[in-house]
């Protein structure tokens, strides 16, 4: 797959995932959700490695990549699930929105890619800016809303710098076998936290929460891991996390048009504000140059 339609795959993807994790956990508690979505992905997985006949390297790099996103996979997943019970799917969105600035911050110290050129960082402030407006209306914050925001910056938090760890480790095996193996770390851990929270199957599961842990694990957690994995190998890491500031919008759309969830015109201009950002971000420093030579003449 190319790398721009692997980067729109990803965007889809984890603009759906705020809210089928909400409604995963609906009726079954988020312990239990979580660890379902990560069985039926690594289920999936291996099924895809053997029909496809995908080796699965066990080489020292391999290994540590593995272990890397698992911790990354399980801390990011299990603190994202956890307050799901207290934050609405928009506000899950903006906080993962924030993941640009703390990767890039993480890569320019510990893999010395690129610094932060005044083009770049003019473009995540302006990106910033645009969730900002786009979220200014105001997301209902109810009991226990202050944890669960501390939970999900320390969520992004484990998911940016699992990115920068496995960029700065630099496996090279297949995408789909490195879910596989990242999957494999994990799921004993999603397994653990189930078993001490819960303990317990649901006697019954909503059709809703069936739907959207089905979807999870076979999109969120097979497809777009890999795809995201895809794309760490073959992309700057920094780069990588400006999916997450398209993605909060995304996710606002889907639900208004999915929950009738009203869309201000504040939302349009912060939009336009995360665009025009990430165009900076992207093309900033070229745009400069090409404005100096034009002056030049």
């Amino acid at each position: 797959m190319s790398l721009p339609a692997a980067f729109v795959s990803v965007i889809l993807i984890w603009s759906t995932t705020p809210l089928a994790i909400k409604w995963s956990a609906l009726g079954v508690g988020f312990s239990f959700a979580v660890f379902s979505r990560m069985a039926i992905g690594m289920l999936l997985c291996a099924v895809l490695l053997a029909v496809f006949r995908i080796g699965f390297p066990l080489h020292r790099k391999a290994l540590l990549a593995y272990l890397a996103g698992g911790l990354s996979m399980f801390s990011a997943m299990a603190l994202t699930y956890w307050s799901s019970q207290f934050v609405s799917s928009g506000m899950i969105a903006v906080l993962f929105g924030l993941s640009p600035l703390i990767t890039s911050l993480g890569a320019m110290l510990w893999l010395k890619e690129e610094a932060l050129t005044p083009a770049k960082l003019a473009g995540m402030v302006l990106g910033i800016l645009g969730l900002m407006l786009v979220f200014s209306g105001g997301l209902g914050l109810g009991a226990g809303s202050a944890a669960g925001l501390f939970a999900l910056f320390m969520a992004v938090v484990a998911q940016s710098l699992g990115l920068v760890w496995l960029k700065r480790i630099g496996d090279d095996s297949p995408p789909l076998a490195m879910t596989l193996g990242i999957l494999m770390v994990a799921l004993p851990l999603f397994f653990a936290a189930w078993w001490l929270i819960d303990g317990h199957v649901p006697e019954t599961i909503p059709q809703r929460a069936v739907a959207a842990t089905l979807y999870l694990g076979t999109f969120g957690s097979v497809l777009g891991f890999a795809l995201y994995y895809y794309l760490i190998k073959h992309m700057e890491a920094g780069r990588i996390a400006l999916i997450t500031l398209i993605t909060p919008v995304i996710a606002l759309l889907l639900g208004h048009g999915l929950n009738n969830e009203e869309v201000l015109p504040h939302v349009w201009l912060g939009t336009t504000c995360i665009l025009l950002g990430l165009c900076l971000h992207r093309w900033g420093a070229q745009w400069l140059a090409y404005a100096v030579i034009r002056i030049g003449r």
